[in-house]
């Protein structure tokens, strides 16, 4: 059964819609995307979806890879990858997604960031941009960061109107933070300093945006995103302009704005 909103709310463009748990917004976000998908399938025979990694996608994940999905006819993409960094650590990021979908299922072709380091990157975000013009997005599966951030756009870097497509970033530490807070790092002088990205309009570019945006740590980034000035100081903010995204919560992580929502 399709679980269903506690809550909605529009915010500018932005439709909104919260789930009591991580687990139904989970659910409720793989089936969304199945639809999305099966629909680009239909009409041309084949769907390119970009995939988030983090702690706050496991539910969504865990209940996509369920969902009976053509996937001989999909490519996968993702966001962001660590520069430096062994593709066999548990916080790689193509590591992530093998061990919580590719694992699972047999897509039509997988496309990670390949290993880079600082002297070969701006090839590799070259390459990578090659692709994700030669494959036009159908969805974007993202977070929120708590920052702000949207994929490695962090506040102090993040550009709306960014002319790249792919890009080196330098990581702002409070993003560093939060992967030593996931578990995905012992501590912050583990994690990179430097990671390939995805920029914003990259990300915004795909025909369909989900951002999924669960946990009561992700609260304060949802506050601002949804009521602060649209800027670049709260990348996520950018989405209240966007109105081919749906924002998906749970009540943890909306409970600063329930008092903005519409109960169903």
């Amino acid at each position: 059964m399709t679980p269903k909103p506690i809550s909605r709310a529009k915010f500018e463009d932005l439709k909104t819609s919260i789930f009591q748990t991580n687990e139904e917004l989970g659910v409720a976000a793989a089936e969304e995307a199945t639809d999305i998908l099966q629909r680009a399938i239909h009409e041309k025979h084949e769907a390119n979806v970009i995939l988030a990694t983090g702690n706050s996608q496991l539910t969504f994940l865990k209940a996509l890879r369920t969902i009976p999905v053509d996937w001989s006819k999909v490519n996968i993409f993702h966001m962001d990858e660590y520069v430096g960094l062994d593709p066999a650590h548990p916080a790689s990021f193509p590591y992530f997604l093998k061990l919580h979908i590719m694992n699972y299922i047999q897509p039509k072709a997988f496309f990670p960031i390949p290993p880079s380091t600082l002297q070969n990157a701006e090839k590799i975000c070259k390459d990578y941009e090659d692709l994700l013009h030669t494959y036009p997005a159908d969805l974007c599966a993202l977070g929120i960061g708590e920052n702000g951030h949207l994929a490695f756009n962090d506040p102090p870097f993040a550009d709306f109107k960014d002319p790249l497509r792919v890009k080196i970033v330098k990581l702002d530490d409070a993003s560093r933070r939060q992967q030593v807070g996931e578990g995905h790092f012992k501590n912050i002088g583990e994690v990179p300093t430097h990671a390939i990205t995805l920029t914003i309009p990259a990300l915004l570019a795909a025909r369909h945006i989900l951002a999924l945006v669960p946990e009561g740590r992700k609260a304060d980034a949802v506050y601002r995103s949804l009521n602060g000035s649209i800027s670049e100081d709260c990348p996520g903010s950018i989405l209240r302009k966007t109105p081919h995204a749906h924002l998906l919560l749970d009540a943890d992580s909306a409970a600063k704005i329930l008092t903005q929502t519409t109960g169903v």
